[in-house]
C-alpha cells in the first residue's frame, strides 16, 4: 500500500538559562484514539549553542495519513517534556519550536511554515505568513480577521457607490458625529493593521526569526504596498495613460505602507521578552510613547504654527466658498500647503470631496503627508490592542476590560468640546486631525470588543462571511479597484437615477467579492505581502 508523501519539519530546541539535558529525543506514535501504538524514535535534537546563539535543530519526515502524537523526551532522566497531537497535511512544512523556560517548564509551539497541499484538488497555499498552533496558547483570533473583513466589505460597497444614497458618501469636510460609514472605514483598516503588527512580530520572534530578518520583511512589505498603490491603484488613470506628469503620489496603500513601516519598525526596536511588570502593555514601552508624542507635537506645530501664504495661521477649513469665501485658496491649511509645496499640485488628488460643496479649486489630498503622522498614531493605538490580546491571552475579562478603558473617549471629548465645529480641534477625516484619530480609535476598541466577545469568547458567531475577505484583504481591495468597471461587477443600467438599480449593482459586486474570498479560503489560497 502506498503511503502519502511526507513533510519535512524542523525541530528546534532553544535553551534558556537552565538546559534540561544535553540531548532531546523526539518520538512519534499514531493518535491513541485510532490505535494503541508504541512510540517510534524520530530524531535526537542537539542542545543549542549559547555562544553562537544558534538553536539545536533536527529535520525529519513524518507520515501524513493519520493523526500523530509527537513526544519530546529528555535523554537524561528519561522524562517526558511535552506532547503534541496533530494531523499533518501532505507537502506541508512545519517547525516544532521547543523552549526551555526553567528546570521544570518547557514550551512547545508547532509552527505552520508552509501550509499543506491537497493533491486531489490541486490547490495552492500562497500564504507565506506562518500560523502558530500550540498546546499552551490560544488559536488564531478570528475576531481580528472578522473586524478587518467587516470594514473591507463595507468599504467595497461604499467605493462601488453605496446605492447612491447620501449617507454612504464621503463628508465634505468636518464629519458629523463620526458615525459616518466612509469616514470610519480607512481608519479601522489602519487600526487593525497596528493590532496585527503586535501579534505577527511577536509570533515571528518567538519561533526564531532574527530581528534583521524581520526588519527585511517589514521593508519589503512596505515597499510593495507603496508600489502597488502608485502603479496599480491610482485614480489618476482616469486622466489618461499613466505618466509622471500626472501621477498621484499619495494614496490609501501608500499611506498604509508607510504607516506599517514606521509602527512595525518601532515595535521591533523596542519589543520585550520575558516577565513584564504591571501595565505590561504600556510601561515597558515608554520610548515608543515618547516617539509618538514627539510625532504628534510635530503635527500640532506644523498645523497651527506654520505660516501659509495668504491664509490665517492654524486654518483648518475647506477653502472655496467656506468661511464666507474669505480664504478660497486655503483648502486644508498647512496640510494642503505642504503637499502642494513638496509633491506638486499635479501629483495630488484632483477632485476632493470638499470641491463639490465648497467649490474649492485647489487640489487637496486626503492621504497627504501631514495626515500620515496621525495615521501612524492611529496604528500605534491599534498596536496597543494587539499587545493587550497578546499579554493577557486566555484572560478574556482582562482583555475586554482594557478595551473598554481604551474605548472611553475622554481625550476626544476635551479636544472637540463634544461639538462639531466649536472644539479646539474639529473631527476631520480629510485632515486626519488628532481628534478624528482618538474618536475613531475609541469606536474601533468598542467594535473590536463586541466582535471579540461574540467570536472568540462566546463563539456565538464564526465571523462568516466577513472572516473570508478579512483573511484575503489585499486581494479583495486591489481586485475591487482594478475590476470595478468590468462585468459582472458593473453593467449598463436602464435608469441611472434609480437607487434600486444602483443598490442592486453595488450589492451584487460586493457579494461577488465575498464569494471570491470564500472560494480562495476553501482552497487555502491567501495573497499576502
Amino acid at each position: 500500500m502506498l503511503q502519502p508523501r511526507g513533510i519535512f519539519p524542523c525541530f528546534c530546541h532553544h535553551a534558556r538559562q537552565n538546559p534540561l539535558s544535553s540531548r532531546l529525543a523526539l518520538m512519534s506514535s499514531l493518535h491513541p484514539l485510532l490505535s494503541q501504538c508504541l512510540y517510534q524514535f524520530l530524531a535526537f535534537v542537539p542542545p543549542s549553542n549559547e555562544s553562537l546563539r544558534k538553536p539545536g535543530t533536527a529535520s525529519v519526515m513524518v507520515d501524513t495519513q493519520h493523526p500523530l502524537t509527537l513526544l519530546l523526551n529528555s535523554s537524561e532522566g528519561d522524562r517526558d517534556l511535552c506532547k503534541i497531537q496533530y494531523h499533518f497535511g501532505e507537502f506541508g512544512n512545519y517547525s516544532l519550536v521547543v523552549k526551555t523556560l526553567n528546570t521544570q517548564t518547557v514550551s512547545c509551539d508547532l509552527i505552520v511554515n508552509e501550509g499543506p497541499i491537497n493533491s486531489y484538488l490541486h490547490s495552492v497555499n500562497c500564504d507565506p505568513t506562518p500560523q502558530s498552533w500550540s498546546t499552551g496558547s490560544r488559536p488564531r483570533l478570528r475576531s481580528l480577521d472578522t473586524f478587518r473583513g467587516l470594514s473591507l466589505v463595507i468599504m467595497v460597497f461604499v467605493n462601488y457607490g453605496g446605492g447612491k444614497y447620501w449617507f454612504f458618501k464621503h463628508e465634505s469636510w468636518n464629519d458629523i458625529c463620526q458615525l459616518h460609514f466612509p469616514s470610519a472605514l480607512f481608519s479601522r483598516f489602519v487600526f487593525i493593521m497596528g493590532t496585527s503588527i503586535a501579534l505577527a512580530l511577536g509570533s515571528m520572534l518567538r519561533w526564531g526569526s532574527s530581528k534583521w530578518k524581520v526588519l527585511r520583511k517589514i521593508l519589503w512589505r512596505s515597499f510593495v504596498l507603496i508600489l502597488l498603490g502608485i502603479i496599480v491603484v491610482n485614480p489618476n488613470y482616469c486622466l489618461g495613460p499613466l505618466s509622471w506628469d500626472n501621477l498621484r503620489i499619495p494614496g490609501v496603500l501608500q499611506r498604509l505602507g508607510f504607516t506599517y513601516l514606521v509602527v512595525a519598525a518601532l515595535e521591533l526596536l523596542f519589543t520585550r521578552e520575558g516577565q513584564l511588570p504591571a501595565l505590561q502593555d504600556i510601561l515597558p514601552y515608554w520610548p515608543q510613547w515618547i516617539f509618538i508624542l514627539v510625532l504628534e507635537t510635530i503635527w500640532l506645530c506644523l498645523t497651527f504654527l506654520l505660516p501659509v501664504p495668504e491664509c490665517p495661521r492654524g486654518y483648518l477649513g475647506p477653502g472655496g466658498i467656506g468661511d464666507f469665501g474669505k480664504y478660497p485658496n486655503c483648502t486644508g491649511g498647512a496640510a494642503g500647503y505642504i503637499d502642494r509645496l513638496l509633491l506638486g499640485e499635479k501629483h495630488m488628488y484632483q477632485h476632493p470631496s470638499s470641491g463639490v460643496t465648497y467649490q474649492s479649486t485647489m487640489p487637496y489630498d486626503p492621504e497627504g503627508i501631514l495626515g500620515t503622522i496621525n495615521s501612524i498614531v492611529m496604528a500605534f493605538l491599534g498596536l496597543q490592542a494587539g499587545k493587550i490580546t497578546l499579554f493577557y491571552k486566555d484572560q478574556p475579562k482582562q482583555i475586554m476590560s482594557r478595551f473598554i478603558i481604551w474605548g472611553i473617549g475622554i481625550i476626544s471629548a476635551i479636544l472637540t468640546k463634544c461639538s462639531k465645529e466649536e472644539g479646539f480641534i474639529p473631527i476631520n477625516k480629510n485632515l486626519w486631525s488628532i481628534s478624528y484619530v482618538t474618536t475613531m480609535s475609541c469606536f474601533a476598541f468598542i467594535l473590536l470588543l463586541l466582535i471579540y466577545y461574540l467570536v472568540d469568547v462566546k463563539k456565538w458567531w464564526s465571523g462568516a462571511p466577513f472572516l473570508y475577505p478579512g483573511m484575503n484583504s489585499i486581494l479583495v481591495y486591489i481586485g475591487h479597484q482594478v475590476f470595478a468597471n468590468y462585468f459582472p461587477f458593473k453593467w449598463k443600467m436602464q435608469d441611472s437615477q434609480s437607487h434600486a438599480e444602483h443598490l442592486t449593482q453595488n450589492l451584487t459586486a460586493t457579494t461577488l467579492w465575498v464569494i471570491i474570498s470564500y472560494i480562495f479560503y476553501r482552497r487555502r489560497v491567501f495573497w499576502k505581502i
